[in-house]
């Protein structure tokens, strides 16, 4: 898999000021204000930054945490997780393997199959339907 490596300012030009703050800063979007928080639309959702698909819309359910929440990603190698202990939390991060932009955490109290919730910033991603629309 090719990494895609940046400078901050190369990203800061690409993205907007929002997509930078979460991605590349590790932020987060307010809860229940994301584009696709409540989406139904089938397709795959790719990263913001690098294009690479992260999660098939099959595996997204609605949690009610405010974030679109998925039970698995498309394939195993598509994201890394990162142990996280800010804001007196333990929690694990999830990101993009293929050029590292934080997209959100995932945690033990999903669905079947899995068991997980990806729970993931709406700005990170990009909707890509089976026509090649992008949402």
């Amino acid at each position: 898999m090719h990494k895609v490596e940046k400078t901050l300012e190369e990203w800061r030009d690409m993205l907007d000021p929002e997509q930078y703050r979460v991605c590349r800063l590790a932020g987060t979007e307010r809860p229940g204000t994301g584009k696709y928080n409540m989406t139904k639309t089938p397709g795959v959702y790719h990263c913001i930054c690098c294009d690479v698909p992260l999660f098939d819309a099959s595996s997204k359910f609605d949690s009610g945490c405010g974030w679109p929440s998925f039970y698995g990603p498309i394939g195993e190698q598509a994201m890394v997780e990162i142990r996280d202990t800010t804001h007196g939390m333990i929690r694990t991060e999830v990101r993009c393997s293929t050029c590292d932009a934080h997209l959100g955490h995932v945690f033990p109290d999903g669905p079947p199959p899995t068991g997980l919730r990806y729970c993931i910033n709406s700005v990170c991603l990009q909707l890509v339907t089976a026509d090649g629309e992008r949402v």
